[in-house]
């Protein structure tokens, strides 16, 4: 088996961990999860910056549905494996 080491490792937890504050952000008005006021609150001020920035790239869509949390996602997704592999 190969050992990864601690630092790729390191990587990608941190990084999942972000994602999975991203994908909480994105579904809790659908969970009826309030993330703006108690022990969540940190979860909007931790994955908003990089929310805003990617709705700012991504080109209007007309309609209701924000890609930016299915976009950051994925582009986490991609650093991620870039970073620490598979």
């Amino acid at each position: 088996m190969h050992n990864p080491g601690f630092i790729p490792v390191l990587i990608h937890s941190a990084i999942t961990l972000y994602m999975m504050a991203v994908l909480l952000r994105w579904t809790a008005p659908w969970l009826e999860v309030n993330v703006h006021q108690g022990r969540l609150a940190w979860i909007p001020r931790l994955t908003d910056p990089l929310l805003l920035r990617v709705r700012h790239i991504l080109p209007p869509t007309g309609g209701m549905l924000d890609w930016s949390p299915i976009a950051t996602l994925m582009g986490l997704w991609i650093l991620r494996v870039l970073l620490a592999g598979s």
